[in-house]
């Protein structure tokens, strides 16, 4: 099958048309059908029942996906409740002039403001909904990820000069207040759970194991129902799948993937997903569910699914993917199946965090042309993406031997950083780093133009010391002069062995951004078929920033639940000669 096709590196199914949606066989019905109760399917199956309509929400797994799997990081500004407790000053036209910066046109004007005018309502109704964003404490400088007992952070490039002469900073990263053994992922769950708890008490149906491999259009090419594969509920069958995945996730997260031993757990975890996976080729029915009013595809993006990040995204193909399970592109697939397009799906974000040590972004980072490549200090995603398009996806990140010994103080013993964090840098300053006497011979040990690095250090003290701009407008207060010999050099390109880049997808179908109804090529919308969250191109999906994705997922599924609310029933139409 060629890679133009949409059903192409996918188990998706082409659409199965019927001529009479009355006489069809159905197992089940619902106003709603949402396929993937991540983020974005719990936000629109929740915003849908709450107005009257009747929903059932499908997922292979659990449910959460990414959104319950991640660091647990809301963007939300113009006022929170946060922000207000902790003195944190912003408004809603400074948090727009900043986000239009970072998204580019990706979406309209008019939707971005949207987005921004209803961030405090929304931020107010996940408390009212039980999400966990009631932590104190505000983080004030520069960092990745701040550390565990801060709840309120710049997740993205607020803080560097060139964007804060744009737009007034502010801290807009909200944490959740839930803790996991100190590390920060599998956080995302103190927004996702309460939400989730709160769609069944409002009538949601949640159906755990069951996969969508199919749409069902009528002869108008409306969609009017899915074909579901289940592991029937509350077999034997369904708590062995069960007691599978979970152990596949716990040893796929026991270990960051740098360390050697990770190969062991995932090894494991492996083992355990082809036990799952077996489970699933025996044991699901085949079951038809019809949808009066819509089903929602909200399945995550295709970041697991490697044949299709080489086709789409290729300057990501050797990065780490950074999703769930269910990040395999089967959402896109559907909408694609039913003649949906696609936007933005070269569009990946790759993490490059390069800061605690605070030490690093002080340092340069270049290419193997020895040219810098960007301001060192933006957030890790606009650093990966700046990173993945250098020749071959190679960069350095130059120290001299003073940044090197600041390096090692800010993450020694008692520094206030997160334990990953510290393993990383730590791994990187003894396994990932060669030093040299001089700039040249430091080039010729990376294998990299002597001459371009010579040149670069040369400029980089000049601009540091205030007598030239630099090159990629770096203030003079950012930057530290590389004149204390020896000098060192940490790999930090999209293949590094040790320092490597964790990737998500941003693309995916395009969707009316009044309603969320997937679009054809041609504009039309398709009856009946809405995408959230990572399946549709949104807010997001130019440059990912923390807390961006999971604002977007709230954002874009409650719209389709408004939407789908005020939506007819199809099925006269599909009567219709």
């Amino acid at each position: 099958m060629d890679p133009s096709h949409p059903l192409w590196a996918s188990p998706v199914e082409a659409p199965l048309v019927i001529d009479d949606v009355e006489a069809q066989r159905w197992d089940d019905a619902a106003d709603l059908i949402v396929v993937g109760l991540g983020g974005a399917g719990v936000a629109a199956a929740l915003e849908a029942a709450e107005r009257g309509v009747n929903v059932i929400a499908f997922d292979r797994y659990e449910g959460g996906g990414s959104s319950a799997a991640n660091g647990g990081v809301y963007y939300a500004g113009g006022g929170t409740r946060a922000q207000r407790e902790a003195g944190e000053s912003d408004t809603t036209e400074e948090m727009y002039k900043y986000l239009a910066i970072e998204t580019a046109g990706v979406v309209s004007d008019a939707t971005l403001r949207r987005f921004c005018e209803d961030s405090v309502p929304t931020f107010d109704w996940l408390l009212a909904h039980g999400a966990l964003l009631n932590g104190t404490g505000v983080f004030r400088k520069k960092v990745s990820y701040p550390p565990l007992r801060y709840h309120l952070y710049h997740p993205d490039n607020s803080l560097v000069s060139s964007y804060a002469a744009r737009a007034k900073p502010a801290a807009r990263g909200h944490r959740t207040a839930v803790y996991n053994k100190g590390k920060a992922w599998g956080l995302g769950w103190g927004i996702w759970k309460p939400l989730a708890a709160a769609a069944v008490k409002a009538g949601v149906r949640f159906d755990k194991y069951t996969e969508v491999r199919q749409l069902v259009l009528d002869r108008h090419g409306a969609v009017v129902g899915v074909k579901a594969l289940s592991i029937p509920a509350g077999s034997a069958a369904a708590r062995r799948f069960a007691r599978y995945i979970r152990n596949a996730n716990w040893l796929l997260g026991l270990l960051p993937p740098v360390i050697p031993l990770a190969a062991v757990t995932i090894g494991l975890a492996r083992r355990y997903l082809a036990a799952a996976g077996r489970i699933e080729a025996e044991q699901r029915v085949t079951r038809f569910v019809r949808a009066r009013r819509g089903v929602v595809l909200s399945a995550g993006g295709f970041i697991l699914n490697s044949p299709m990040v080489e086709h789409y995204a290729p300057l990501y193909r050797r990065g780490l993917p950074n999703g769930t399970l269910g990040d395999t592109g089967s959402g896109i697939r559907l909408g694609q199946s039913a003649g949906g397009a696609v936007g933005m799906m070269d569009r990946v974000t790759g993490w490059c965090m390069i800061n605690p040590p605070s030490a690093w972004p002080r340092g340069m980072v270049v290419n193997k042309r020895g040219e810098r490549i960007i301001h060192e200090g933006v957030y890790g995603s606009t650093l990966g993406d700046a990173v993945a398009h250098s020749p071959e996806g190679s960069a350095y990140l130059i120290l001299d031997e003073a940044l090197y010994r600041e390096s090692r103080r800010q993450i020694g013993r008692g520094a206030d950083v997160v334990k990953y964090q510290r393993q990383v840098a730590r791994l990187n300053l003894m396994m990932n780093r060669k030093t040299a006497a001089t700039p040249e011979a430091l080039a010729q040990a990376l294998g990299i133009d002597a001459a371009g690095l010579k040149k670069s250090v040369e400029a980089y003290n000049r601009a540091a010391r205030g007598e030239i701009p630099d090159v990629v407008g770096k203030a003079p207060e950012e930057m530290s002069a590389l004149t204390a010999p020896p000098y060192h050099a940490i790999d930090i390109s999209v293949h590094s062995r040790y320092f490597p880049m964790p990737m998500l997808t941003l693309g995916g179908l395009k969707v009316d951004e009044d309603s969320g109804m997937v679009l054809r090529e041609d504009g039309s919308a398709i009856p009946g078929l809405y995408a959230a969250g990572r399946t549709a191109v949104g807010i997001c999906s130019n440059v990912y920033v923390s807390g961006l994705a999971y604002a977007d997922c709230i954002f874009s599924g409650r719209r389709v639940g408004r939407s789908v609310a005020g939506a007819s029933v199809l099925a006269p139409l599909a009567r219709t000669a």
